[in-house]
């Protein structure tokens, strides 16, 4: 149950500072920019996905990326016999 409630913050918080850093506001702009090129009846949604995937994770600021690792590092520090 630790585990559990350790990695649902971890998730809230990742959704928070993405939200703060202005990375959903920009891959919901690469959306519409790949929708508007290709046409709305010839993007499936796994098309859209393939498309914005790499960008997406290439988005993640390497601060919120820091921050995350060295949060999980120290909860397994600290709980390694779970």
């Amino acid at each position: 149950i630790r585990k559990y409630i350790f990695f649902n913050s971890l998730k809230e918080l990742l959704r928070a500072k993405l939200i703060e850093c202005g990375w959903k506001d920009q891959l919901k702009a690469h959306c519409k920019e790949v929708i508007k090129e290709k046409g709305l009846e010839h993007v499936t949604v796994d098309d859209l996905v393939a498309e914005i995937t790499p960008k997406g994770r290439a988005l993640v600021p390497d601060s919120v990326k820091k921050e995350l690792l060295q949060r999980i590092r120290t909860f397994l520090a600290q709980h390694a016999s779970l």
